[in-house]
Protein backbone atom coordinates (compact mmCIF):
# COMPACT_ATOMS: atom_id res chain seq x y z
CA UNK A 1 0.00 0.00 0.00
CA UNK A 2 1.09 3.58 -0.58
CA UNK A 3 0.08 7.05 0.61
CA UNK A 4 -2.33 8.72 -1.80
CA UNK A 5 -3.68 12.16 -2.56
CA UNK A 6 -7.07 12.97 -4.07
CA UNK A 7 -8.66 15.93 -5.76
CA UNK A 8 -11.79 16.90 -7.62
CA UNK A 9 -11.47 17.60 -11.35
CA UNK A 10 -13.96 19.49 -13.52
CA UNK A 11 -14.22 19.07 -17.27
CA UNK A 12 -16.86 19.54 -20.00
CA UNK A 13 -18.69 16.66 -21.65
CA UNK A 14 -22.16 15.98 -23.07
CA UNK A 15 -23.15 19.62 -22.56
CA UNK A 16 -22.43 19.41 -18.82
CA UNK A 17 -19.65 20.27 -16.41
CA UNK A 18 -18.51 16.89 -15.17
CA UNK A 19 -17.00 16.52 -11.70
CA UNK A 20 -14.65 13.57 -11.38
CA UNK A 21 -12.55 12.16 -8.54
CA UNK A 22 -8.82 11.76 -9.18
CA UNK A 23 -6.72 9.59 -6.86
CA UNK A 24 -2.93 9.66 -7.08
CA UNK A 25 -0.29 7.39 -5.56
CA UNK A 26 2.70 8.90 -3.79
CA UNK A 27 5.68 10.03 -5.84
CA UNK A 28 6.15 11.90 -9.08
CA UNK A 29 7.09 9.10 -11.45
CA UNK A 30 4.70 8.07 -14.19
CA UNK A 31 2.31 5.27 -13.32
CA UNK A 32 -0.24 3.10 -15.11
CA UNK A 33 -3.71 4.57 -14.90
CA UNK A 34 -7.29 3.39 -14.60
CA UNK A 35 -10.42 5.10 -15.89
CA UNK A 36 -13.24 4.07 -13.52
CA UNK A 37 -16.88 4.38 -14.60
CA UNK A 38 -19.90 4.34 -12.27
CA UNK A 39 -23.31 2.72 -12.40
CA UNK A 40 -26.15 4.62 -14.05
CA UNK A 41 -27.00 6.50 -10.85
CA UNK A 42 -23.73 8.35 -11.25
CA UNK A 43 -20.54 9.00 -9.35
CA UNK A 44 -20.79 8.27 -5.63
CA UNK A 45 -18.54 7.53 -2.69
CA UNK A 46 -18.54 3.87 -3.78
CA UNK A 47 -16.57 4.71 -6.91
CA UNK A 48 -14.45 7.28 -5.11
CA UNK A 49 -13.37 4.64 -2.60
CA UNK A 50 -12.57 2.25 -5.44
CA UNK A 51 -10.42 4.88 -7.13
CA UNK A 52 -8.64 5.44 -3.82
CA UNK A 53 -8.06 1.69 -3.45
CA UNK A 54 -6.53 1.56 -6.93
CA UNK A 55 -4.25 4.49 -6.07
CA UNK A 56 -3.15 2.60 -2.95
CA UNK A 57 -2.11 -0.22 -5.29
CA UNK A 58 0.00 2.25 -7.29
CA UNK A 59 -2.36 3.32 -10.08
CA UNK A 60 -3.46 6.80 -11.08
CA UNK A 61 -7.25 6.46 -10.96
CA UNK A 62 -10.00 8.74 -12.23
CA UNK A 63 -13.58 7.95 -11.22
CA UNK A 64 -15.51 9.81 -13.89
CA UNK A 65 -18.86 11.56 -13.82
CA UNK A 66 -21.99 10.83 -15.86
CA UNK A 67 -24.47 13.53 -14.92
CA UNK A 68 -22.72 16.85 -14.37
CA UNK A 69 -22.02 16.38 -10.69
CA UNK A 70 -25.44 14.91 -9.90
CA UNK A 71 -26.27 11.53 -8.39
CA UNK A 72 -29.61 10.31 -9.74
CA UNK A 73 -31.24 8.46 -6.87
CA UNK A 74 -34.68 8.60 -8.49
CA UNK A 75 -35.00 5.50 -10.73
CA UNK A 76 -37.25 7.25 -13.25
CA UNK A 77 -34.88 10.18 -13.60
CA UNK A 78 -31.90 7.84 -13.91
CA UNK A 79 -33.57 5.77 -16.63
CA UNK A 80 -34.73 8.88 -18.49
CA UNK A 81 -31.10 9.95 -18.82
CA UNK A 82 -29.32 6.60 -19.10
CA UNK A 83 -31.52 4.74 -21.56
CA UNK A 84 -31.05 7.31 -24.36
CA UNK A 85 -27.37 7.49 -23.48
CA UNK A 86 -26.93 3.72 -23.72
CA UNK A 87 -28.67 3.79 -27.11
CA UNK A 88 -26.23 6.38 -28.46
CA UNK A 89 -22.65 5.07 -28.82
CA UNK A 90 -21.38 8.45 -29.97
CA UNK A 91 -22.60 10.17 -26.81
CA UNK A 92 -21.04 7.47 -24.65
CA UNK A 93 -17.76 7.95 -26.47
CA UNK A 94 -17.87 11.71 -25.96
CA UNK A 95 -18.26 11.21 -22.20
CA UNK A 96 -15.54 8.56 -22.15
CA UNK A 97 -13.06 10.53 -24.24
CA UNK A 98 -13.52 13.66 -22.14
CA UNK A 99 -12.66 11.76 -18.96
CA UNK A 100 -9.84 9.93 -20.70
CA UNK A 101 -8.32 13.25 -21.79
CA UNK A 102 -8.28 14.42 -18.16
CA UNK A 103 -6.59 11.20 -17.08
CA UNK A 104 -4.02 11.33 -19.88
CA UNK A 105 -3.01 14.90 -19.12
CA UNK A 106 -2.34 14.17 -15.44
CA UNK A 107 1.49 14.39 -15.17
CA UNK A 108 1.73 11.12 -13.22
CA UNK A 109 -0.18 9.16 -15.87
CA UNK A 110 1.72 7.04 -18.34
CA UNK A 111 -0.52 7.68 -21.38
CA UNK A 112 0.51 4.39 -22.98
CA UNK A 113 -0.63 2.35 -19.97
CA UNK A 114 -4.31 2.92 -19.29
CA UNK A 115 -7.16 0.52 -18.55
CA UNK A 116 -10.91 1.15 -18.37
CA UNK A 117 -12.94 -0.42 -15.57
CA UNK A 118 -16.67 0.28 -15.35
CA UNK A 119 -19.93 -0.69 -13.74
CA UNK A 120 -23.27 -0.61 -15.57
CA UNK A 121 -23.43 2.53 -17.70
CA UNK A 122 -19.79 3.30 -16.86
CA UNK A 123 -18.80 -0.14 -18.11
CA UNK A 124 -20.72 0.38 -21.34
CA UNK A 125 -18.76 3.60 -21.87
CA UNK A 126 -15.48 1.71 -21.37
CA UNK A 127 -16.53 -0.81 -24.00
CA UNK A 128 -17.41 1.98 -26.42
CA UNK A 129 -13.93 3.45 -25.99
CA UNK A 130 -12.57 0.07 -26.99
CA UNK A 131 -14.90 -0.14 -29.98
CA UNK A 132 -13.65 3.33 -30.94
CA UNK A 133 -10.11 1.94 -31.20
CA UNK A 134 -8.68 3.62 -28.09
CA UNK A 135 -5.33 2.23 -27.02
CA UNK A 136 -6.22 0.55 -23.72
CA UNK A 137 -4.39 -2.23 -21.91
CA UNK A 138 -7.59 -3.83 -20.59
CA UNK A 139 -11.33 -3.28 -20.33
CA UNK A 140 -13.17 -4.66 -17.33
CA UNK A 141 -16.93 -4.40 -16.84
CA UNK A 142 -19.52 -5.47 -14.29
CA UNK A 143 -23.21 -5.49 -15.28
CA UNK A 144 -22.36 -4.21 -18.75
CA UNK A 145 -22.56 -7.00 -21.30
CA UNK A 146 -23.65 -4.43 -23.87
CA UNK A 147 -23.29 -4.91 -27.60
CA UNK A 148 -22.16 -2.29 -30.08
CA UNK A 149 -22.59 -1.36 -33.69
CA UNK A 150 -21.85 -4.24 -36.09
CA UNK A 151 -18.16 -4.87 -36.71
CA UNK A 152 -16.81 -2.20 -34.38
CA UNK A 153 -15.71 -4.68 -31.71
CA UNK A 154 -12.91 -5.65 -34.11
CA UNK A 155 -11.29 -2.33 -33.16
CA UNK A 156 -10.86 -3.43 -29.53
CA UNK A 157 -7.11 -3.76 -28.98
CA UNK A 158 -6.95 -5.29 -25.51
CA UNK A 159 -8.37 -8.10 -23.37
CA UNK A 160 -11.98 -7.68 -22.22
CA UNK A 161 -13.24 -9.09 -18.94
CA UNK A 162 -16.94 -9.00 -18.05
CA UNK A 163 -18.73 -9.99 -14.86
CA UNK A 164 -22.48 -10.42 -14.52
CA UNK A 165 -24.94 -11.93 -12.06
CA UNK A 166 -26.69 -15.10 -13.14
CA UNK A 167 -30.06 -13.67 -12.03
CA UNK A 168 -29.58 -10.21 -13.52
CA UNK A 169 -32.82 -9.40 -15.40
CA UNK A 170 -31.26 -6.31 -17.01
CA UNK A 171 -28.39 -8.31 -18.53
CA UNK A 172 -30.16 -11.69 -19.03
CA UNK A 173 -28.68 -14.79 -20.71
CA UNK A 174 -29.75 -13.67 -24.19
CA UNK A 175 -27.89 -10.39 -23.74
CA UNK A 176 -24.83 -12.18 -22.40
CA UNK A 177 -24.90 -14.51 -25.40
CA UNK A 178 -25.11 -11.58 -27.83
CA UNK A 179 -22.17 -9.90 -26.11
CA UNK A 180 -19.95 -12.96 -26.16
CA UNK A 181 -20.89 -13.68 -29.78
CA UNK A 182 -19.85 -10.15 -30.73
CA UNK A 183 -16.53 -10.47 -28.88
CA UNK A 184 -15.81 -13.89 -30.38
CA UNK A 185 -16.66 -12.84 -33.93
CA UNK A 186 -14.33 -9.84 -33.56
CA UNK A 187 -11.43 -11.97 -32.38
CA UNK A 188 -11.26 -10.21 -29.01
CA UNK A 189 -9.44 -11.81 -26.08
CA UNK A 190 -12.52 -11.99 -23.88
CA UNK A 191 -13.64 -13.56 -20.62
CA UNK A 192 -17.03 -13.70 -18.95
CA UNK A 193 -17.61 -14.56 -15.29
CA UNK A 194 -21.16 -15.35 -14.22
CA UNK A 195 -21.67 -14.95 -10.48
CA UNK A 196 -24.25 -17.50 -9.35
CA UNK A 197 -27.38 -16.17 -7.69
CA UNK A 198 -26.42 -12.51 -8.11
CA UNK A 199 -28.74 -9.76 -9.36
CA UNK A 200 -27.92 -6.54 -11.20
CA UNK A 201 -25.53 -4.20 -9.37
CA UNK A 202 -24.63 -7.03 -7.00
CA UNK A 203 -21.31 -5.26 -6.37
CA UNK A 204 -22.92 -2.07 -5.02
CA UNK A 205 -23.65 -1.76 -1.28
CA UNK A 206 -27.30 -1.07 -0.40
CA UNK A 207 -28.55 2.47 -1.03
CA UNK A 208 -31.07 4.54 0.92
CA UNK A 209 -33.33 5.28 -2.05
CA UNK A 210 -35.55 3.29 -4.43
CA UNK A 211 -33.89 1.25 -7.18
CA UNK A 212 -35.04 -0.33 -10.41
CA UNK A 213 -36.33 -3.92 -10.11
CA UNK A 214 -33.73 -6.66 -10.22
CA UNK A 215 -31.04 -4.86 -8.23
CA UNK A 216 -29.52 -6.47 -5.15
CA UNK A 217 -26.26 -6.53 -3.20
CA UNK A 218 -24.32 -9.78 -2.87
CA UNK A 219 -21.43 -9.25 -0.44
CA UNK A 220 -19.46 -12.37 -1.34
CA UNK A 221 -19.68 -11.84 -5.08
CA UNK A 222 -18.94 -8.14 -4.65
CA UNK A 223 -15.62 -9.05 -3.05
CA UNK A 224 -14.94 -11.69 -5.68
CA UNK A 225 -15.67 -9.30 -8.54
CA UNK A 226 -13.31 -6.71 -7.05
CA UNK A 227 -10.55 -9.34 -6.76
CA UNK A 228 -11.20 -10.32 -10.37
CA UNK A 229 -10.84 -6.68 -11.46
CA UNK A 230 -7.58 -6.31 -9.52
CA UNK A 231 -6.30 -9.56 -11.04
CA UNK A 232 -7.14 -8.29 -14.53
CA UNK A 233 -5.12 -5.15 -13.87
CA UNK A 234 -2.22 -7.13 -12.41
CA UNK A 235 -2.13 -9.26 -15.58
CA UNK A 236 -2.64 -6.59 -18.22
CA UNK A 237 -1.48 -3.43 -16.51
CA UNK A 238 1.11 -4.26 -13.82
CA UNK A 239 2.26 -1.35 -11.70
CA UNK A 240 5.87 -2.11 -12.67
CA UNK A 241 6.89 -3.33 -16.10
Amino acid sequence: MTTITTRTVEYPADGLTMIGHLALPAGVDRRPAVLLGPEGMGLSDVERRRADALAELGYVALAFDLHGGRYLGDPEEMLARCLPLLADPDRMRVIGHAALDVLRTEPQTDPDRIAAIGYGTGGAIGLELGRDGVNLRAIGTVNATTTGRPGEAARIRCPVWAGVGSEDPIMPPAQRDAFTAEMQAAGVDWRLVVYGGALHAFHHPPVDHPTVPGVGYHPQHAQRAWRDVVDLLAECLPVTE
